[in-house]
């Protein structure tokens, strides 16, 4: 039995979609939605999946985020998101440029409306405290999967036994 490059990619988009599903879980008692979690003053850093696109060719949204959450009283009082390239590399005001390899206007324009959606996923974790009230944005919902995964990452690290 021979497994292609895109059976093993959908095998590895399916355990991210695992992992997600479990976070989302996680979310419900580390954030409030009916458990009594508490977290310890601090700054945290989490990471979310590397999130591989499954159509063939294609690396849109392709990449991981990686945020860093301070806790004061209990209380998300900043949080910065950033997302990188599954090699490691930024996403910032270059990203989406090129699309393998070739100049897309178009597919620019959509990349860096993702990337400033990240600022509006933080801003809403530090207004309402709970990633649960956190809204995914149309056109970022792949950053807003690595939020969240990111997120409940860094919380589970913050909680109190």
């Amino acid at each position: 039995m021979r497994i292609s490059v895109i059976d093993m990619k959908k095998e590895r988009n399916i355990l991210a979609g695992c992992v997600l599903c479990a976070a989302a879980v996680l979310s419900l008692t580390a954030c409030g939605g009916g458990g009594s979690a508490s977290y310890a003053d601090g700054t945290y850093e989490g990471q979310s999946s590397v999130y591989i696109n499954e159509e063939e060719d294609s690396d849109d949204g392709n990449g991981y985020g990686v945020v860093s959450i301070t806790i004061e009283n209990g209380a998300v009082t900043a949080c910065e998101f950033t997302t990188y390239e599954p090699d490691g590399t930024l996403k910032d005001e270059h990203y989406g440029e090129k699309s393998g390899g070739v100049a897309n206007r178009d597919y620019y324009n959509k990349a860096q409306k993702a990337l400033a959606a990240c600022d509006k996923y933080e801003e809403e974790l530090i207004s309402s405290g709970r990633i649960e009230d956190v809204d995914a944005i149309s056109g970022a919902t792949i950053n807003y999967n690595s939020f969240v995964e990111a997120v409940n990452d860094a919380l589970s690290k913050a909680q109190v036994q």
